[in-house]
């Protein structure tokens, strides 16, 4: 069972929900697809840590063999190449290595080579595995990491919980495609409802199984419950506004290994999300 955890922007507490769904789980996987601040790994502080540097293919000139015809610097529409001074140029950090460069050179050029864009994390916390993806600083994309990720994990006895990046982009996409279930987490403002309506979009769009679950909650109006119900959207919980729990999250503490309060809360979440994937088991197999 994969269970995708998604927001419309940082802050909105995925990690807390993704956290704390793994860690009542007990025996399960986490991987935090936020290739670009993952922070996973700091309430987990995962022992027997392995380390895997990911390399993607970009190409090479030999400029004995290029005869200026740039074709190749019209064909990238990502503007990775360019003809300076009789010389071809390649502008490593705006390559999305597509290859076509090199399928489009008649004079066979081009070649490729790797480039070191980051890294997989493999750690252990308790009972749970934890996996972790880093991009280097100015990468174009971290989707080679985040495949990565997902393609090695496949322990399919272990409930496994994918913590992804914010927002609504390709990572985003990359990080569900073969979720079995989507939890949206979102805030209690208008703003909070609009960052929902994103990943909402997305979520339909892919035509994943969602439910929403709404954080910091007050006694009061709230404008994200309220597009919940306009939509006829799944609530899946809610969390209250808690300086306790505030506090436990802001030193990287696990809560429902802190406060019993907090474990019920997790596991009845946890307990509604299996019941919601058994039953689109059961009715779409």
């Amino acid at each position: 069972m994969r269970i995708a955890v998604l927001s419309g922007k940082g802050g909105t507490g995925k990690t807390l929900v993704s956290v704390n769904l793994a860690a009542a789980a007990k025996a399960s996987t986490y991987i935090d697809c936020d290739v670009e601040e993952p922070n996973g790994h700091l309430f987990f502080k995962p022992e027997w840590v392995q380390v895997e540097k990911i390399s993607v293919k970009i190409p090479k000139v030999d400029n004995e063999l290029c005869n200026g015809c740039r074709k190749c610097v019209d064909f990238c529409k990502f503007n990775a190449l360019a003809y300076i001074k009789n010389k071809l140029i390649v502008f490593d950090d705006v390559c999305h290595s597509c290859g076509g460069c090199i399928l489009v050179c008649p004079e066979r050029a081009l070649t490729e080579k790797a480039k070191v864009i980051g890294k997989v994390q493999k750690g252990v916390s308790g009972e749970v595995a934890v996996w972790t993806g880093i991009l280097n600083t100015g990468e174009a994309t971290g989707i080679p990491i985040i495949k990565k990720l997902l393609e090695e994990n496949s322990e399919v006895n272990k409930q496994t919980f994918i913590d992804c990046p914010p927002g609504s982009a390709c990572i985003v996409m990359e990080s569900i495609k073969d979720a079995d279930y989507c939890i949206l987490v979102a805030e209690p403002t208008l703003f909070g409802v609009h960052n929902l309506n994103m990943v909402y979009d997305l979520v339909k769009l892919f035509n994943k199984p969602f439910g929403v679950v709404l954080n910091k909650c007050l006694d009061e109006e709230n404008p994200a419950e309220k597009f919940c119900f306009e939509n006829n959207i799944k609530i899946l919980g809610r969390i209250p506004f808690d300086n306790e729990l505030g506090t436990l999250n802001s030193n990287a503490e696990i809560a429902v290994n802190r406060n019993e309060k907090y474990r019920e809360l997790f596991s009845s979440l946890l307990n509604k999300v299996t019941k919601e994937v058994q039953h689109e088991t059961t009715t779409n197999p």
